[in-house]
């Protein structure tokens, strides 16, 4: 059964120093803490890689992140992974859970999530399904 939680959520994103020079240095890593409110309450913590070109309004990012906290009332955790493209300021976002990556009463949780940005106030729609 396909269920919905809604909420806000707030995002802290910190730049990381690079890793003794892994990689082209151009692409940008931060780490990602959240803090849920709503349906899903609970906190996440994650890494982004993120690059940038010289079109204004083009970008692209990958993320992971665990959250941690109560969903519907049914605690854990589970993971979910981000990918982010704009084009020219025309956004295209995948956010969903990785597969089997649930414990405690989420073990079995599928989905995905989706955000909404309104006055810099951030929303989520998680849709949702417990094995």
């Amino acid at each position: 059964m396909i269920k919905h939680a809604i909420g806000t959520f707030e995002v802290k994103m910190n730049p990381q120093a690079p890793e003794d020079n892994v990689g082209d240095q151009s692409v940008a890593r931060m780490s990602i803490d959240k803090e849920f409110h709503g349906d899903q309450e609970g906190v996440s913590k994650g890494q982004m890689l993120a690059a940038g070109t010289d079109v204004e309004g083009s970008a692209g990012y990958v993320a992971i992140e665990r959250v941690n906290g109560a969903l519907h009332g049914h605690s854990g955790t589970f993971a979910l992974q981000h990918s982010g493209t704009m084009t020219r300021g025309s956004a295209q976002l995948t956010i969903t859970v990785v597969p089997d990556s649930g414990t405690g009463e989420l073990v079995g949780i599928a989905g995905k999530l989706m955000i909404n940005i309104v006055d810099g106030k951030h929303f989520y729609d998680f849709e949702y399904s417990l094995a």
